[in-house]
């Protein structure tokens, strides 16, 4: 591929034809970053057993917590590299490349330092069974290890998808994710290291994806060099950068604080159920994929085409995507329903019948609502990508608050069946606000733009 295939504007042609056609990638992407946690669980529950497999998902809320706020931070550095890309301004454009490499290397010093030093106490506050306590530590400890790799892909991913470019990204993590099959099997089954072989082969992992995408970039995409001229600080710029970047992270953060709570709850309820739970969650995060490649394709789409004041296909691109998403919705919905259990065999041998049914039960309730995840990550990402990161971090306290309010008043008193029901309180409450932010964001913009071209 060469320089000038390597990116690609998105301010012209068919919305649905050029959105879809990013997407694909991307939604294979996320598959194959999903293989990584399915493999994981795989192999770790069906070699060192149910117990094990419960202290590899004990902390996944604490994963996503942190690993979050790298993830949408560097997402969020990356939109104003699109709408610079979008208006052709080339200079402001890999000025904000420079800007998003520092600060996302500041992120990943501090958020390995941070995390690393207090692992084993937040392992004790998410109320992990005694029994899977260590096994769940070690897990924990070594992937925060790998913060800066994971920080390393994203940021580079991100900025390739910004310029249109979302086949790179997907080639090097289909093949990290292969890598990561062999090597957990290789430090499970050969080397006997038990759940920190998991956590080293997944870091192992990000790392070759990350240094793929960096030197993808030195080689195929001169519009990202970074020259002399660009690597002067500023100000403004960094501040731009960071009002996207870390409300974005925030937001996952601030999502995960719930997901947290509810999981603290889970946990206080025994191994069968954590076991149970964390096989139905990898599942849930299976079909959440066409979703957030959906949303993302759409930010890219939506970025782009604001900074070359098209705010009349950012209006089309919402539309179709959304459209696409709810027949999605209700399609995983289904399958979740009537194949739950099945599916959570994956992970569990039949023997495990308590932790089975747990799972199916789980994923049966959200499947009568996964489709509320349609609404939720357009409107999201639309009022993300049109430079409202801020506004947007609401609904994430929306779905912390519902989240932890649940768990808190109604599993002590409702058990486990309160926890099958907890995720859907989130999402109601979140799209509801995003609704009508969404809207009111687009008109913003638009007015803005009449003024400017007036």
């Amino acid at each position: 591929m060469s320089g000038r295939q390597a990116v690609r504007s998105m301010t012209s042609g068919s919305p649905i034809r050029l959105i879809t056609s990013f997407m694909l990638p991307l939604l294979l992407g996320n598959l194959f970053q999903q293989a990584y946690n399915m493999a994981d669980g795989m192999i770790v529950g069906q070699i060192l057993g149910a117990n094990a497999l419960a202290a590899v998902g004990a902390t996944t809320s604490v994963q996503f917590l942190t690993l979050g706020l790298c993830i949408g931070s560097c997402a969020g550095f990356a939109i104003p590299v699109a709408q610079n890309f979008g208006a052709g301004k080339q200079d402001e454009m890999r000025s904000c490349v420079y800007h998003a490499a520092v600060l996302s290397a500041a992120l990943a010093v501090i958020m390995t330092l941070v995390t690393a030093l207090f692992c084993g106490r937040i392992v004790h506050l998410m109320q992990t069974p005694e029994e899977i306590y260590a096994d769940a530590n070690r897990y924990l400890f070594i992937i925060f290890l790998g913060i800066p790799f994971n920080i390393l892909y994203n940021l580079t991913a991100s900025i390739l998808r910004a310029v249109g470019n979302s086949r790179a990204p997907f080639g090097f993590l289909a093949l990290s994710t292969v890598l990561n099959i062999f090597l957990d099997l290789f430090c499970i089954a050969v080397l006997h290291w038990g759940c920190g072989g998991a956590a080293i082969a997944t870091i192992a992992s990000e790392a070759l994806s990350g240094f793929f995408c960096l030197l993808y970039i030195i080689r195929k995409v001169p519009e990202l060099h970074i020259g002399r001229a660009d690597r002067h600080w500023n100000a403004a710029t960094a501040k731009n950068l960071i009002a996207m970047g870390i409300p974005m992270g925030l937001q996952y953060s601030i999502t995960a604080i719930g997901s947290m709570v509810m999981q603290s709850a889970n946990n206080s309820l025994g191994s069968v159920y954590v076991s149970g739970f964390t096989a139905g969650t990898k599942l849930k995060q299976l079909f959440i994929c066409p979703f957030d490649a959906m949303a993302t394709a759409l930010a890219t789409f939506t970025g782009q085409n604001y900074g070359a004041g098209r705010m009349d296909r950012v209006r089309q691109g919402l539309r179709e995507v959304l459209l696409m998403a709810l027949l999605y919705g209700v399609g995983a919905g289904l399958c979740m329903i009537f194949f739950g259990r099945g599916m959570a065999g994956w992970f569990l041998s039949a023997g495990n019948t308590g932790a089975l049914d747990a799972a199916a039960r789980y994923l049966r309730c959200m499947g009568y609502l996964y489709w509320v995840l349609a609404p939720l990550n357009v409107y999201r990402n639309v009022c993300q990508a049109l430079g409202f990161s801020g506004r947007a971090i609401l609904a994430g306290v929306i779905e912390m608050s519902a989240r932890s309010a649940v768990a808190t008043a109604f599993v002590p008193l409702f058990g486990y069946a309160a926890i099958c029901w907890t995720d859907q309180s989130a999402w109601i409450g979140a799209t509801i606000y995003l609704f009508f932010m969404c809207r009111h964001v687009l008109r913003l913009r638009e007015r803005q733009l009449d003024k400017q071209k007036g």
